[in-house]
């Protein structure tokens, strides 16, 4: 059997076959991702650049949030799928920190959106203006111009000023009188809100939450994380002195980069049967939508790449399923009264939902090549 040689992330890659199969060598899905082309060569020729710079921006991130690797982590695969992150925790426990130590990290144009009862959707959007000069109405941008935005409380607001956001979410445009302008790239919202105050309140249709990739709870931190708190954060904040780590021509190129990380067909089964149980479970009157998928797969996709691979496993997508998937599903009024949540009925599919085997290795003459597998000797990082 052939020995694997490290590739540019620290895995090791298989020298391919063009004839008939080789008997007895291993097919894994990362094999079968570097000879898929353009796409899989681009995220090869940029990987070391992308674990680099990844591990810039979650260093500056932990700098701030002191004991949340997961929950930066989770920042971090929303950001390269191209996704909008919604941070859901009580007062107190970093929501809004974790959101501008994630926008200061980059260097990318920031804004912040205070959410409160009488904002307006023109406040976000944008407005034409009557210019007396001109004779002519002149387009003045809202805050939702930026590469990363800020959503604070975004719960406070009317669901008309909600709305304002739905068409920039999913198609990054906004459409003023007819006139549809383009968003600048990357782009990201980072929304809070509180789930325990329901005073002055409007919580997220349906729709609205569709919209956002991942919900995350950073949780109160452990004793020890909490008492290193006070030394950091006791005399100055520390996002006084956070400084851009990466640029937004770097971003890019590792957005770039996630798309081309290879999803094996078992994978994306595996995905459409975690959404697809959502929509029969017994405690849910609401299921998962088709975005979900696409969601979870992209989600996937960007985890595979912050562990250093260029193709995903399905504890990739086990370990985003309840992040992606519980924010979106409503629970039946008897699962309510039986206190289910959403996010136990994700983990109850998720324990009942066959993982896709690894498919065995297609030999013989005329077999152009071997089905692709995680292989008998899975890859290894060196």
């Amino acid at each position: 059997m052939e020995t694997g040689r490290p590739g540019k992330l620290g895995y090791p890659h298989f020298s391919g076959v063009r004839g008939k199969a080789e008997e007895g060598r291993v097919t894994t899905y990362d094999d079968q991702a570097s000879r898929g082309g353009a796409a899989a060569r681009a995220y090869g020729s940029v990987g070391e650049d992308l674990t680099a710079v990844v591990d810039r921006v979650r260093g500056s991130v932990e700098d701030v949030i002191e004991g949340k690797p997961e929950v930066v982590r989770l920042s971090l695969t929303v950001l390269l799928a191209e996704g909008h992150l919604l941070i859901e925790d009580v007062p107190g426990v970093g929501k809004t920190m974790l959101a501008k130590a994630l926008a200061r990290s980059i260097d990318c144009s920031v804004r912040r959106i205070q959410f409160t009862p009488d904002l307006l959707p023109s406040d976000i959007t944008g407005v034409s203006i009557w210019d007396q000069q001109r004779r002519d109405f002149e387009f003045k941008p809202g805050a939702i111009f930026a590469q990363v935005v800020i959503g604070d409380e975004i719960n406070r607001a009317s669901p008309k000023t909600q709305s304002a956001l739905l068409e920039s979410m999913e198609e990054r445009q906004v459409t003023i009188d007819g006139q549809t302008y383009e968003l600048p790239s990357p782009f990201m919202v980072v929304a809070t809100q509180n789930p325990v105050e329901m005073e002055g309140t409007y919580p997220l249709p349906e729709a609205q939450r569709d919209r956002f990739m991942a919900r995350v709870s950073i949780g109160y931190p452990s004793p020890e994380a909490e008492l290193q708190m006070l030394d950091v954060h006791g005399g100055v904040s520390p996002l006084d002195d956070l400084q851009p780590v990466a640029h937004a021509h770097e971003i890019l190129k590792l957005i770039e980069a996630v798309r081309g990380v290879h999803v094996a067909d078992p994978i994306r089964r595996y995905a459409v049967d975690l959404v697809a149980a959502t929509r029969t479970h017994p405690d849910l009157r609401l299921g998962a939508s088709p975005r979900a998928t696409l969601h979870l797969l992209r989600a996937a996709k960007a985890s595979a790449a912050l562990s250093g691979r260029d193709y995903a496993l399905p504890d990739d997508v086990q370990a985003l399923a309840v992040a992606v998937l519980a924010h979106r599903l409503l629970p039946t009024a008897q699962a309510q009264l039986n206190r289910r949540t959403s996010e136990q009925v994700v983990q109850e599919i998720l324990q009942h939902t066959p993982v896709p085997a690894e498919p065995r290795q297609q030999t013989g003459l005329g077999v152009g090549r071997g089905a692709p597998g995680y292989g008998q000797q899975p890859p290894r990082r060196l």
